[in-house]
């Protein structure tokens, strides 16, 4: 597919919540909602705060599933896992997670089994490092009227260089 982009401001993007949780759907279905994010596979991503003992079933219509700790801590079946930690789970297992004592924020992920490995240098993920190489030389190029790569309109000016 040609690269493209999409923006969608954080009101069109679902939110699940009750009194001790949030859950914020950014592109995919899960916990029944859809966001509006143009996808070509089936994939869920989800921002997730969740406060002191709150408990977080991941959804489970998902093949693959996992879940990074980017704050605080969280207990799965007895085993607690921190801050920095990432967890991917079998297909078919029924997961909860249950947050720490300060609470935590935890981005959710999952979707079908690709097929084959994936690489991945800066911030660039594909099938074959042939093709990291050549989107990392079109980024260098920064052609962002004809490249490979189109910026959002009025968002050209900060430019990020890739590392060599």
């Amino acid at each position: 597919r040609a690269p493209s982009f999409e923006h969608h401001k954080q009101d069109a993007l679902p939110l699940i919540e009750d009194s001790d949780k949030r859950v914020r759907l950014i592109v995919g279905e899960a916990y029944g909602k859809a966001a509006p994010v143009s996808t070509y596979s089936e994939m869920f991503y989800a921002d997730a705060y969740l406060k002191a003992g709150a408990q977080l079933p991941l959804p489970d219509n998902h093949e693959d599933r996992g879940v990074y700790v980017l704050e605080g801590d969280v207990s799965i079946a007895g085993e607690r896992f921190e801050t920095g930690q990432m967890m991917v789970f079998r297909p078919t297992d029924a997961i909860t997670l249950t947050a720490g004592k300060k609470g935590a924020h935890i981005m959710l992920l999952g979707g079908a089994t690709l097929e084959g490995p994936r690489y991945i240098k800066w911030n660039f993920v594909a099938s074959s490092m042939e093709k990291i190489d050549a989107a990392m030389e079109d980024w260098r190029k920064a052609d962002w009227n004809n490249g490979s790569f189109l910026l959002p309109p009025d968002d050209q000016d900060e430019f990020i260089p890739a590392p060599d």
